[in-house]
């Protein structure tokens, strides 16, 4: 099967001898699909599972999430990369391990940049970050092929010169094995422990510093967001980020008031075979814990709960959760393929939050542990503040943590 650029009648124009672009741009489908567009960013194939994205905004943001490793991004709002880039948008610490994000797809051919911020263009950002992006195909049609029939694996290449091994490529994405049992985590983590102090961006200020910390933090890095640590930083707290195999006698060490479990990518029940023992052992000492997006599944499988593969995920920034907490309804950003089954929860841990699209879990706390987590992305400024009180409620935790210790 063959879909091509956006015109379906590009097959028999060309065939007539009509002048029409040809395509330097592929993606072709683990089940031999094929679909043209043309080329952006870098030049090459790279393999990966395709998801959909429907926020409006904040692309590089997007394209910069390490949560995002393995996968090929979709965005459903048609018009990407026409406010440019700038250097303050990216999310990755971890430079040198990029965000592992393997491609991405847009409708619409990319403008010259419109935004004072801008520093560079979406093409020369992507080159620059060796990603293969493709536009100029039906993404409303390839959306729709997601959702019936789930995230599929597949190939995205671009060749200036329109010439492709297809044969080739179709055996590359029928062979990829899929996120689905695997531990992405190696790839996007710090590799070696380093203190956080930035705060959050103010316009005409830029990034502050945060200079009079109240707590200690230590946030297992599985592929942790800048913003995320901002807002640790910002509530108060000196963040100290280690390494996702950094042992739990390692962090006691470090004597922190709380521990942060990040986002990330890949298969949470793959990475919960080292990470799993470790929030354990921090279970059992009670240090308050909070947990995002992975943080959030790691949480859960340390108490005995299971996860499972999603059929489309949650990309984007609109999703309404409710907290049962407040019994209010926030909304929220997503980015995840897994999710927790609320049914394998054991009864003290008590689901907090909820998504009012699917129903499925995007919350928990412990009662006999002070710990909780959720799945969404308080940091990425849907609403745009909605969830920020997450941040309040983990420094409120730690407070009353310690106001509970023995006096020396």
């Amino acid at each position: 099967m063959t879909t091509t650029v956006q015109d379906q009648a590009a097959i028999p124009a060309r065939s007539q001898g009509w002048q029409i672009p040809v395509p330097t741009a592929l993606l072709v489908l683990a089940d031999g699909t094929m679909i043209e567009g043309f080329g952006l960013g870098a030049t090459g194939h790279s393999v990966g599972e395709v998801c959909f994205n429907t926020a409006i905004t904040g692309y590089e943001e997007i394209l910069t999430d390490p949560s995002y490793s393995g996968q090929i991004v979709t965005f459903t709002f048609p018009h990407i990369g026409n406010v440019g880039t700038n250097e303050e948008d990216i999310e990755t610490v971890n430079m040198a391990a990029a965000s592992g994000i393997r491609g991405v797809i847009v409708h619409a051919h990319v403008t010259e940049p419109a935004n004072h911020r801008a520093t560079r263009h979406f093409d020369q950002w992507l080159k620059a970050r060796n990603m293969i992006g493709m536009c100029g195909l039906d993404t409303r049609a390839l959306t729709a092929l997601i959702r019936e029939k789930g995230m599929p694996n597949a190939v995205i290449a671009f060749a200036p010169d329109g010439k492709f091994d297809v044969e080739a490529l179709k055996k590359e994405a029928a062979a990829w094995p899929g996120i689905d049992g695997m531990d992405l985590v190696p790839g996007v983590t710090a590799s070696q422990s380093y203190v956080w102090k930035e705060t959050v961006w103010k316009l005409g200020e830029g990034y502050g510093e945060m200079t009079n910390a109240k707590f200690k933090v230590v946030a297992i890095d599985y592929g942790v967001k800048r913003n995320i640590l901002r807002l640790l930083a910002d509530a108060g707290c000196e963040v100290t980020v280690v390494p996702a195999t950094t042992s739990a006698e390692d962090i006691m060490a470090m004597a922190p008031d709380g521990v942060f479990l990040s986002n990330g990518p890949g298969d949470p029940a793959e990475t919960g075979k080292y990470a799993v023992p470790v929030i354990r052992k921090l279970l059992d000492l009670r240090v308050p814990t909070f947990g995002i997006c992975l943080g959030h599944q790691m949480l859960a499988l340390a108490v005995g709960a299971k996860t499972q593969k999603m059929h489309q995920g949650h990309h984007g920034a609109n999703h309404p959760v409710k907290d049962f907490t407040t019994n209010k309804v926030e909304i929220v950003s997503m980015n995840h393929g897994f999710a927790v089954d609320p049914q394998s929860l054991p009864a003290h841990a008590v689901e907090t939050h909820r998504s009012l699209f699917d129903g499925s879990n995007c919350g928990l706390a412990l009662t006999d542990r002070p710990a909780f987590s959720v799945q969404y992305h308080p940091e990425a400024s849907p609403g745009p503040c909605d969830s920020h009180y997450l941040f309040r409620r983990f420094v409120e935790l730690m407070e009353s943590h310690r106001s509970a210790q023995p006096k020396a």
